[in-house]
């Protein structure tokens, strides 16, 4: 299996990443295609993989092609590698916005198309990915696309007009995260905690909240509700957060982001 990537920024490393370090294929299997030069170099020196300042040439030597451009840029390279594609190869999108019609539409009906929605945490190997695949993929072909996924975290097959939501959800969502992070830093170093203590505790708590979630099954209220002691000093916080409009806000901001994903 060869794979070839338009585009080696950060959501192309963290593919590639996981898809070397499961040891999935070897380096000299992946071809990346750049127009940046120093992102090819940087691709060869670190990962060992082949690069190409030409996207055609990456066509020519994938199975399976990752579009890893942003959304601005897929109308120029689809239009520039389409009749370098061959119908036995599978593309892979990972620009929101972009549906299996619209890409369809430029690159041919008879087109394998998988549509892709990961995320930043993909770097540590905690990805998420939405999947979803027109219907000239077949499922052996849609499981070995899954399985390149998994590697750098976990994907999930959803229909694709969810695909909008899990941008505002995972796509999207780190960055809130971060945000929230670095206030709950802010407030800690305000009442005196140096701040890189304060960034190692604050982060420390979101991750091993999000891990007590996912390995007890349990739902998240319960969860809140298990460290809110009847007149302690958690519920005094909950009470604050919700005067402000915490989670209000949160879904404000992610319907705000649908919104500009359906518009991309």
């Amino acid at each position: 299996m060869k794979l070839g990537f338009i585009g080696c920024g950060n959501m192309g490393s963290a593919i590639m990443n996981g898809i070397l370090n499961c040891r999935m294929v070897t380096p000299d299997e992946i071809m990346v295609s750049d127009k940046n030069e120093q992102a090819i170099m940087k691709a060869k020196q670190e990962k060992g993989v082949l690069g190409t300042a030409d996207n055609c040439t990456a066509v020519g030597f994938a199975d399976i092609l990752f579009l890893a451009v942003k959304p601005q840029y897929y109308e120029d390279v689809l239009a520039e590698i389409k009749d370098a594609l061959s119908d036995r190869q599978i593309i892979v999108s990972i620009a929101p916005g972009k549906t299996l019609g619209w890409i369809g539409e430029r690159l041919g009906e008879t087109r394998k198309i998988v549509r892709t929605m990961p995320n930043t945490p993909a770097l540590v190997g905690e990805g998420m990915t939405g999947v979803c695949r027109n219907q000239n993929v077949t499922q052996q072909e849609m499981e070995t696309v899954l399985n390149i996924l998994k590697s750098f975290g976990k994907a999930e097959v959803v229909p694709e007009n969810l695909m909008d939501v899990v941008v505002s959800v995972s796509g999207s969502s780190p960055a809130y995260v971060f945000m929230f992070i670095e206030a709950m830093a802010d407030a800690a170093v305000a009442d005196g905690m140096p701040r890189a203590q304060a960034y190692e505790f604050a982060a420390q708590s979101v991750l091993g909240s999000a891990k007590l979630m996912l390995e007890t099954g349990k739902h998240p209220g319960e969860l809140k509700d298990m460290v809110c002691s009847p007149g302690g000093t958690t519920i005094e916080a909950v009470r604050v957060l919700e005067k402000q409009g915490f989670r209000s806000s949160v879904i404000e901001a992610m319907k705000a982001c649908v919104r500009k994903a359906k518009g991309l």
